[in-house]
């Protein structure tokens, strides 16, 4: 174990709810530790349900590819913690990780704190030691009451599209979480604003507009659309005709859209544009496995694929990406939370798997019974088994299907063990 590992082990005891929505605490904090986010580089702030990593990715992409520096805060991690954090570009050192979080821990003088709320300080503390030119600022629940949302004054503000998810912290309708997610929207800052179905924008434009801040909205003030192989982006300003985005999926467009949008407002030039569209990375997005020891079980005929999608929306998309593939027998094995929608995400891909093999998320205290979750595949069409986990899946599936197109899907805590396993 590291020392950062141990440090974040013992921050994990600091309050008896894993989610526990609030600003107090953070601001005691950080008030605690001389208001590092006050010294921060310009804050570019995303909320959203759906999109918000891949977006934050073409961004960056974007700004680097101009010479930039750029922070960036995300969250959950995949394989390691120093994921959430990276510093002028790159992932933050385990020395400087391990000093931060226990400076952290001290100013906290072990006062009940969220995980998320002291590690987000952590960020904000290392952000502000190391000279950068952006801070892109991933909302990690809702947007109003986030950790990150103690930033008073950001360069900008990006939401991507809302939709139904975590409905018991942030309401049980999407006008009530867009306005959730609407609570990042600061006085006279700028907003991007994604594709959002009627009812959020209604919500997010209306708070935006008491606040005086511009809107720059999807379908309005800008769009995009795909076109002969590639796409195109169009605002006020003009177009760019651009390929596709590196990232897999028809709804990577959108979020490709709304990432130009974001990096026009910034004066991107065209080739960052084009950097953003093509040099983006982000794992567990539609990923393809290429090695490691699910990919020997897999063999050399079957493809293996990687996806963290877990809510109605995310199956939406990635429906919408199976359809776009090349056609081949695909099956999916799933792992799922207990707090998701598991029939809402299952429902798109219904039509698309010739299979679904449940197993249980390794070492997660909230996952779904296998039995569960195969359960719940058969009653919206899907022929379901059960296996111990996902090697004992792959080997199923490839020994009745040795070209098959095997998926494991369903939580991004499920995709991080199999990153973990296959790195």
């Amino acid at each position: 174990m590291s020392q950062s590992d141990a440090i974040l082990d013992r921050l994990m005891s600091l309050h008896p709810k894993v989610i526990d929505l609030s600003l107090d605490r953070m601001h005691r904090l950080l008030a605690a530790l001389g208001n590092p986010e006050r010294r921060i580089p310009p804050v570019i702030h995303i909320a959203g349900t759906n999109g918000k990593g891949s977006t934050q990715a073409m961004i960056r992409a974007g700004l680097q590819a101009g010479g930039a520096r750029v922070h960036a805060y995300t969250s959950p991690h995949l394989a390691r913690f120093h994921e959430r954090i990276r510093l002028a570009g790159d992932l933050i050192a385990e020395a400087d990780l391990a000093a931060t979080l226990e400076e952290c821990e001290v100013a906290n003088a072990a006062q009940p704190i969220t995980f998320f709320e002291i590690t987000t300080a952590a960020a904000f503390l290392a952000f502000s030691r190391t000279p950068a030119d952006f801070t892109l600022l991933e909302v990690g629940l809702g947007g109003r009451l986030d950790a990150t949302n103690v930033i008073d004054s950001p360069r900008l503000t990006v939401i991507t599209p809302v939709s139904i998810d975590h409905t018991q912290y942030l309401g049980e309708t999407l006008p009530l979480i867009a306005g959730e997610k609407a609570g990042i929207i600061k006085r006279g800052v700028p907003v991007i604003v994604g594709p959002q179905q009627d009812e959020a924008l209604r919500v997010i434009e209306a708070k935006a507009s008491g606040l005086t801040a511009p809107v720059f909205a999807h379908g309005q003030h800008w769009m995009i659309a795909p076109d002969r192989g590639g796409m195109i982006y169009q605002d006020d300003h003009g177009l760019w005709d651009l390929p596709l985005p590196n990232l897999i999926g028809p709804h990577q467009i959108q979020n490709a859209g709304t990432a130009l949008a974001a990096l026009r407002h910034l004066g991107a030039t065209d080739a960052q544009a084009r950097a953003a569209a093509t040099q983006a990375e982000w794992p567990a997005r539609m990923q393809r496995l290429r090695h490691g020891p699910l990919v020997d079980l897999a063999g050399p005929q079957a493809e293996l694929w990687l996806d963290g999608g877990h809510n109605p929306a995310g199956g939406e998309a990635l429906a919408a990406t199976l359809s776009a593939m090349p056609p081949r027998p695909t099956h999916l094995v799933c792992g799922m939370l207990n707090t998701k929608d598991i029939a809402g995400y299952l429902r798109p891909l219904a039509a698309h798997a010739c299979s679904l093999t449940a197993i249980e998320i390794p070492g997660e205290p909230n996952t779904l019974p296998a039995a569960t979750t195969a359960g719940v595949a058969a009653s919206v069409g899907m022929i379901a088994g059960m296996a111990d986990d996902a090697a004992v899946a792959v080997s199923a599936i490839v020994a009745r299907d040795p070209q098959a197109r095997i998926l494991i899907c369903g939580s991004l805590y499920l995709a991080g063990r199999v990153l973990r396993e296959n790195g």
